[in-house]
């Protein structure tokens, strides 16, 4: 019976070992790479992107959190912070993109939605940091919107000596 157990076993391993050898074969090349880089062998030791360089974090004292803060630096990862943090930063960048919309009704529709985020902010008795962040008049902002996207006229009512004839500033003596 141990005779038979020993073939049965070979015969196993002979079909396991052809599987993978046919489902190598189906996922490419890059797999084998991968497979092969993973495997354990004479490749165990990587070089490593801090070879010949001091460890980053050496001279500071240990922090707690320093993967989750390394984790959001390396994966550049925003929108982390409280309510009022966020709030806080988007109002002070409002003005810039307000100023990059074209029509009246997105200007008032973005003011809309600021001013209902702060609201709801407020409203949530979660603790943290309290939302100090003012709502935005929209009429008001509307308003400096339009000011900031009308033509301005030019300075001067008269022309500048780079306008005039180059004799007419020959003869008033302007050396412009």
């Amino acid at each position: 019976m141990s005779g038979d157990a020993a073939r049965e076993h070979e015969r196993r391993m002979r079909k396991a070992a052809e599987y993978l050898a046919a489902r190598r074969r189906a996922e490419g090349p890059q797999k084998e790479e991968e497979a092969a880089a993973d495997s354990p062998g004479d490749s165990d030791v990587t070089p490593s992107a801090l070879a010949g360089k001091p460890l980053p974090g050496l001279g500071r004292p240990l922090d707690p959190d320093w993967w989750v803060k390394e984790l959001i630096r390396r994966e550049q990862l925003t929108g982390l912070a409280p309510a009022p943090f966020l709030l806080r930063k988007e109002d002070a960048e409002l003005d810039g993109v307000l100023d990059a919309q074209y029509s009246e009704r997105r200007v008032r529709e973005i003011l809309e939605d600021f001013n209902a985020r702060v609201i709801e902010a407020r409203r949530q008795l979660l603790g943290g940091p309290p939302v100090v962040t003012p709502t935005r008049d929209v009429e008001r902002e509307v308003e400096r919107w339009k000011q900031r996207r009308a033509p301005q006229p030019p300075a001067g009512t008269g022309k500048s000596p780079a306008h005039r004839s180059w004799w007419r500033r020959i003869l008033r003596g302007d050396s412009g």
